[in-house]
C-alpha cells in the first residue's frame, strides 16, 4: 500500500479545521511541528515525504480547538519566537502595533527602560528588547505559570537584560521608565469568545469587568507614576475601545491618540504625560 503523504495529509487536515481562520497554516504548522523541521523547509522540501507518526493526534487535538501555539510549544511574535503553553496568553499579531507605536514614537533613540505590565510570557517585553538591544526592562506578572514561560524566552532572547518578577500590575514598583507597556484584560465578561480561546486560555488573562475596563481603572493611576520625562505608555485595547480607555487615561493626566493594528482596527492608546 502507497504511503500517504505530506501534501495528501495538510489537505486532509485544513479541511477538518474549518473553525479556524488560517486552517491550511494550522495544519502546515502542526506538520513541521511532527516532522520537527521549520514550515518553509516543510513546504520546499518534504511534501512528498511519509507522514510522521505524531500528526495524527496533533491533528485530533487541533480539530477539538485546542490552539496551534499551545501543540507546537511557540509562537512567533515581531522578531521573536516565544516558548508558550497552557496557562499563558497566546501572542497576537495584532499586538506588533504596540512595538511599532514605540518605534514610531523613540525613532533613532532607544528607550533605556522598558516594563511590560503583565507581560505573560515577556511578549512585549522581549520584542522591545530584541528591538533595542542596548535596552533593558522589567516583566511584572501575576501568573506563576506565565512567569515560567516568561524567564525561558527571557534567557535566550535577551540573556542579562530583562528582570522578571511576580506582582500585581504596577503596585510595588518604585521606578521610572522611558517605555511602559501593558496588553492588560479587556474583555467584557460575558462576551463570546471562540472555544479555542474561552476553552483554554487563561480566563485572567482575558476577562476584565462587565464591561472590559476594569483593569484600566486600575492601571491608570498607576502608569502616572512609570513614566520618566520624555517617556511613553503604550496599552492595547479592544478595538471598540479607543475612546474609553483615552477617557480613562485623560483622567489621569495623559494626552493621547489611538494607533491601528494590521486589519486597521484601533488597538492601542499612546499615552504622554501632559
Amino acid at each position: 500500500m502507497p504511503h500517504v503523504t505530506v501534501r495528501a495529509a495538510l489537505t486532509v487536515a485544513a479541511a477538518r479545521f474549518g473553525f479556524s481562520a488560517t486552517p491550511r497554516l494550522d495544519a502546515e504548522l502542526l506538520m513541521a511541528h511532527a516532522l520537527g523541521v521549520t514550515r518553509e523547509a516543510l513546504l520546499l522540501t518534504h511534501l512528498d515525504d511519509a507522514v510522521p507518526p505524531g500528526f495524527a493526534a496533533l491533528v485530533e487535538r487541533r480539530a477539538a480547538h485546542e490552539p496551534v501555539a499551545y501543540l507546537t510549544g511557540a509562537r512567533g511574535f515581531w522578531t521573536i519566537d516565544l516558548a508558550v503553553g497552557p496557562g499563558v496568553l497566546v501572542p497576537r499579531a495584532d499586538s506588533e502595533a504596540l512595538i511599532e507605536a514605540a518605534v514610531a514614537h523613540f525613532g533613532a533613540r532607544a528607550p533605556a527602560s522598558v516594563i511590560d505590565l503583565g507581560t505573560g510570557p515577556g511578549t512585549l517585553l522581549l520584542a522591545a528588547l530584541d528591538q533595542w538591544p542596548e535596552s533593558a526592562g522589567l516583566g511584572v506578572e501575576r501568573s506563576a505559570a506565565a512567569l515560567d514561560y516568561a524567564r525561558i524566552n527571557a534567557a535566550r532572547v535577551a540573556p542579562g537584560r530583562a528582570r522578571l518578577v511576580q506582582g500585581d500590575w504596577a503596585a510595588a514598583i518604585d521606578a521610572r521608565f522611558d517605555l511602559v507597556l501593558a496588553n492588560p484584560p479587556y474583555i467584557a465578561t460575558d462576551e463570546a469568545l471562540p472555544d479555542e480561546v474561552a476553552h483554554h486560555e487563561p480566563g485572567e488573562a482575558l476577562f476584565a469587568g462587565a464591561d472590559g475596563l476594569d483593569d484600566y481603572r486600575a492601571l491608570a493611576p498607576q502608569l502616572a507614576r512609570l513614566v520618566a520625562a520624555g517617556g511613553v505608555a503604550i496599552v492595547e485595547i479592544g478595538w471598540t475601545q479607543a475612546d474609553a480607555v483615552a477617557a480613562v487615561l485623560l483622567a489621569h493626566g495623559f494626552a493621547t491618540r489611538a494607533v491601528r493594528d494590521y486589519g486597521d482596527r484601533p488597538r492601542a492608546i499612546v499615552a504622554t504625560p501632559a
